[in-house]
């Protein structure tokens, strides 16, 4: 597995929501420790024009290691705003596979970690957009050089996720924090809401217990009754986050 230049998710930055699939996958232990995985399938975005997402013929299969990134980059760092590399610093316990194969119009990218308390994790969606703004523009260094972060964090969009384990219940939870910035957000992907028409987002969360109660009627639920997924328009979720909210009450 190679290790990848990062100016491809610089290029991808400005076409990443056209007709892409976006999907979040939780697993959550007994104990309360687990791991979660954002995933982005741009394989439509490949077919509507590969070549200018990838300028070469080639096939990538890397790895990035974002502690490892923020430390061989940290004199670079150290010259961006304060807020900046606050958002920078979220990315440490991520690592993202990148896929991309030129041929066949593939492209997947998975970014994941760790978790020793759910309630550790923040909107990581907001988490992978952050990575997605970081790429490289000086192609003769060896160094890459960070771009200045252009996509927000959900909380200059007005909101802010949460996540909880506590007596047999989980619970995702979206909260409005700014409905003056929540707007803003929405109107500036106005115009590309043609574009947005067919892409999703997804969660896909699977629990050490059955599930004996969900909060949304839209869930669909493995035949073990241990796991849901929740599907819906991503021109929805921007409409209204909120409509990821879950409450899951397992077994005893």
């Amino acid at each position: 597995m190679k290790r990848f230049d990062l100016c491809v998710l610089t290029i991808v930055l400005s076409l990443v929501l056209i007709g892409c699939q976006f999907s979040e996958n939780l697993n959550l232990n007994e104990d309360g420790t687990g791991n979660i995985t954002v995933k982005f399938d741009g394989s439509e975005l490949m077919k509507m024009g590969g070549e200018k997402v990838v300028e070469k013929k080639e096939n990538i299969d890397s790895l990035i290691v974002f502690k490892d990134f923020l430390k061989k980059n940290k004199d670079s760092i150290s010259k961006l705003s304060k807020e900046m590399q606050k958002r920078l610093q979220r990315l440490k316990d991520y690592e993202m596979h990148i896929v991309v194969n030129s041929e066949s119009k593939n492209m997947n990218m998975d970014m994941y970690r760790n978790f020793n308390d759910i309630s550790e994790l923040g909107d990581v969606f907001s988490d992978f957009k952050i990575s997605m703004a970081v790429g490289s523009t000086n192609k003769t260094s060896d160094d890459p050089v960070l771009n200045p972060l252009e996509t927000m964090t959900s909380e200059e969009n007005g909101t802010k996720v949460k996540y909880s384990f506590k007596n047999n219940k989980f619970t995702r939870v979206t909260e409005i924090i700014d409905e003056e910035k929540m707007k803003k957000s929405m109107d500036s992907l106005e115009q590309a809401q043609m574009f947005l028409a067919s892409s999703t987002y997804k969660l896909t969360y699977t629990f050490p217990r059955k599930i004996i109660k969900m909060s949304s009627d839209k869930a669909t639920f493995s035949l073990d009754m241990k796991s849901f997924i929740l599907e819906v328009g991503f021109i929805e979720f921007m409409e209204n986050p909120k409509v990821l909210d879950v409450e899951v009450e397992l077994e005893n």
